[in-house]
């Protein structure tokens, strides 16, 4: 992910960025192009060494090389351009490209940094168009450079320009964001028992008629809106539409209110089943070190990135930064963190702890379900596909540890490359940089975590992953204040964080769930976070991990002392979320007074905090308040856009990346279905946010263009939780709360030893009818396996245990119980009874 650190170089603080616009009034100044027409020379204008440039028909042509990398490898350009600070300039010119390329044209200082005062990526084609800009300059310069950066593809191709002008006294234009119709509406879908709001802007103060039609224009409800005054989040005046009574399935519904007509959306029970799936398939196509298969994933197919196939420099056997250290790793694997070619510790433990707890809940969970195929290179072998595409990037975590336990923050390029770049083609040396406690602990939590819940599939990747927590936790407490260091963001983000007590907190919290050891125990006891009020107002994420290690403590079963007031502390941090969603009018479970870089995924991970305390609890509250705020991401905000890639009628799909970058080359795609977009960012760190955002209200700070990487990236931990939260959604069918079965179970082990364990299980039917026929589901929490039992028939499958009746004891009458019972295989670390147990698909007492 880009930091504000990248305000460097090409990037830098003062660029500013236009899209195109009309200039028709922008002639008053006089020009500032000398030779902009070619009529006999193409002089004063330079061109790379790689570009041949002539003149043809009056236009300069150039024959533009291929096989280059970044777009400033092959360039034409001008020097000595005035510009005056606060002048607003039109800018035209007229281009083409044979075949249809994508080019970059800048207005920028003529030396390092290479500040951009405008840039464009205008599309070109073979026929050829006119091309018109407006921008202001932010400073005063005697001497700006015109340039049209053209490298960056794979093969030759040939451009020519003509009728460059640069004038003064032009109308600066205002960027204003299509919303399109004032009646905002969540367009994918409701379900037809959950809540279903809507979101009005309107002047009215008074309550105004709404209706609700279906597919085929019929009225099948109406009622009156709720006036809700000004929002402060976007400015706007609105009113609230409740159509929640209205249950039944189809497509295609609209709702009409104050003369406005909302986008379509449906009502259905299965409409987040494909996302479920699409927003892991997320993660496949961001793999490093490994082909992507285009039978896999139509479209995205491409060579491995990054394992040494010139020009790439691969990550097979990275050194460090410069005077950092002596020696190289092998970090080749991982996921990309983003829009770059980055790989981060902090960045990626959240995001596979958040892939392995979307699993975990699946054992733990009473409305849960099985996740599916993700049709990845792993399919078909005996582990799920969710830790399979987890495991990629655990995988890479563990590589980046030193033998000493420490491990290495991030590695990246030695420097910035520009977009578009396909990973496979990235020329730049890799570097590793500084280890840091913050790192460390991010891998012996996940570590933690994957070795109970890779144990079932692989004892030895387990016994891998639980050896690396424990060096990763003993090396952060003998360095507890090695931090990033905030400078270090040249080449990717820089990552840093100077309070380290939530990662202490988190690793120690899966480290005892894991093992039950005493002294993991203890610290989280001991920690000051373990008590105190972690649930801040905008969520949680790769900075702040304590929440990781609360949600774990309350949601997977462990025996540590107090945990019912770790588990209520959840339901305290949901309801904050709640109110916060209750009380505003586009029912946002988030709203700071300024939205932050990535708040789509705070608004996410809030929903995550509601989602627990709705597995914990079983309160429909939390459920509804789950479901009202997913309509928020997919469409129900002030810019009426879905920031789900490929959902929804109007979507995100510009995201900032270096191979999903349709926008700049029309041979490479858009970012799959179900990627997130980071959304509203108050800070407008990039040039094309500063340029079109200025004083925006926090909403309104988003703007779906590939350039605004303050805005717009696409990461691999804001993926994580909408991976999570879809899944959940897509779990509760119509939106109904489900009802416990009539039972009570008694778990009770009644011997251990060396190499296993005895237990006695008993079910009481508490209901009025009898129970005829019964199956009891449950899990382990990590590798023990059934050796034998008796009074009924065992079968299992990963951690997962089930128990069916036998002929004698097939049926249970009111107020009676049956008992049976197994020995156990043993398996490294804690056995706490488990907190779910499902009789015939419900669960019991």
């Amino acid at each position: 992910m880009t930091r504000p650190s990248r305000l460097t170089a090409v990037l830098a603080a003062a660029a500013l960025f236009l899209l195109p616009v009309t200039a028709a009034n922008a002639d008053e100044g006089p020009e500032q192009i000398p030779n902009g027409t070619f009529e006999t020379s193409t002089a004063p204008w330079w061109n790379t060494g790689n570009v041949t440039v002539e003149l043809e028909d009056g236009r300069l042509c150039a024959d533009i090389p291929g096989s280059t990398t970044n777009p400033w490898d092959a360039i034409i350009g001008l020097d000595g351009i005035p510009l005056v600070a606060g002048e607003t300039y039109a800018y035209r010119f007229f281009a083409s490209a044979t075949p249809s390329r994508v080019g970059r044209a800048l207005i920028q200082l003529p030396v390092d940094p290479w500040t951009q005062f405008f840039a464009a990526n205008p599309e070109l084609s073979v026929s050829g168009n006119s091309y018109e800009f407006t921008f202001t300059a932010p400073t005063s310069l005697p001497n700006a450079q015109i340039a049209f950066q053209l490298g960056g593809s794979a093969t030759p191709w040939r451009f020519c320009l003509d009728d460059v002008s640069l004038r003064g006294g032009a109308e600066p234009e205002v960027y204003e964001p299509d919303t399109g119709p004032r009646v905002r509406v969540n367009q994918v879908a409701y379900l037809p028992n959950g809540p279903k709001n809507a979101t009005v802007v309107t002047d009215a103060t008074e309550a105004v008629a709404w209706q609700l039609k279906n597919e085929g224009g019929t009225v099948v409800a109406n009622g009156s809106t709720t006036p809700r005054g000004v929002d402060s989040s976007s400015g706007q005046n609105v009113h609230s539409i409740d159509f929640g009574s209205y249950t039944t399935a189809g497509e295609g519904y609209t709702l009409t209110a104050d003369g406005e007509t909302s986008r379509p959306f449906d009502i259905s029970a299965n409409a987040y089943a494909q996302l479920k799936l699409d927003a892991l398939k997320f993660y496949y196509t961001q793999r490093s070190g490994i082909a992507i298969d285009d039978a896999l994933r139509p479209g995205y197919g491409r060579p491995a990135g990054h394992v040494g196939v010139a020009p790439n420099q691969g990550d097979t056997n990275v050194p460090c930064q410069p005077g950092v250290c002596d020696y190289s790793l092998d970090v080749s694997g991982g996921w990309y963190d983003a829009g770059d070619h980055g790989k981060y510790v902090v960045n990626g433990g959240i995001s596979a702890w958040q892939l392995m707890s979307e699993f975990e809940r699946t054992k733990n969970a009473a409305t849960a379900k099985t996740i599916g195929s993700l049709e990845i290179p792993e399919s078909g072998d005996a582990v799920p596909d969710i830790l399979d595409e987890a495991r990629w990037e655990q995988e890479f975590l563990l590589k980046m540890q030193r033998p000493d336990g420490m491990a290495h923050h991030k590695i990246h390029d030695a420097a910035w490359t520009g977009l578009p770049l396909m990973p496979h083609l990235d020329p730049q040396a890799r570097e590793l940089h500084p280890v840091s406690t913050a790192a460390t602990l991010n891998l012996a939590a996940t570590a933690a975590q994957a070795a109970r819940l890779f144990a079932p599939y692989d004892a030895a990747f387990a016994a891998r992953n639980l050896a690396a927590a424990r060096k990763a936790w003993a090396a952060a407490k003998a360095n507890p204040a090695i931090y990033a260091s905030p400078n270090d963001g040249v080449g990717g983000g820089a990552y840093n964080d100077d309070n380290v007590t939530d990662e202490f907190y988190w690793a120690a919290a899966e480290l005892y769930i894991t093992t039950g050891e005493a002294a993991f125990r203890d610290a989280v006891l001991n920690s000051p976070l373990h008590t105190s009020d972690v649930w801040r107002e905008r969520g949680f994420d790769w900075a702040s991990t304590a929440q990781l290690g609360r949600l774990d403590l309350a949601t997977v079963p462990n025996n540590l002392p107090g945990r019912a007031a770790v588990r209520a502390s959840v339901l305290e941090g949901a309801d904050k979320y709640l109110a916060t969603l209750e009380a505003h009018p586009y029912g946002l479970p988030y709203n700071p007074p300024d939205f932050d870089w990535g708040s789509n995924n705070l608004v996410l991970n809030n929903m995550v905090v509601m989602a627990a305390a709705y597995d914990i609890s079983g309160q429909k509250k939390y459920l509804d308040g789950v479901l009202e705020g997913i309509d928020y991401i997919l469409g129900r905000n002030a810019l009426n856009i879905s920031y789900v890639t490929g959902y929804g009628e109007v979507n995100s799909h510009n995201q900032h990346s270096r191979w999903y970058a349709n926008q700049l080359n029309p041979d490479l795609p858009n970012p799959p279905r179900g990627t997130l977009a980071g959304g509203p960012n108050s800070a407008i760190q990039d040039p094309v946010a500063q340029a079109n955002l200025q004083g925006c209200k926090p909403q309104f700070c988003y703007i779906d263009h590939i350039e605004s990487w303050a805005t717009n990236e696409l990461t691999i931990n804001w993926n994580a939780p909408l991976s999570w939260i879809s899944a959940f959604i897509a779990d509760q069918g119509d939106g109904s709360v489900t009802t416990p079965g009539s039972c009570d179970v008694t778990y009770q082990v009644h011997g251990t030893w060396p190499t296993g364990f005895s237990t006695q299980v008993t079910i009481k039917n508490t209901g009025a009818t009898a129970i005829d026929g019964w199956n009891l589901k449950w899990s382990f929490l990590g590798g023990q396996k059934l050796d034998h039992g008796w009074n009924a028939d065992y079968t299992q499958s990963g951690a997962t245990l089930t128990a069916k009746n036998l002929p004698h004891n097939k049926k249970i009458h009111p107020g009676s119980s049956i008992t049976f019972g197994f020995n156990g295989v043993g398996a490294p670390g804690a056995n706490p009874v488990p907190d779910l147990f499902l009789l015939n698909g419900k669960a019991c007492a």
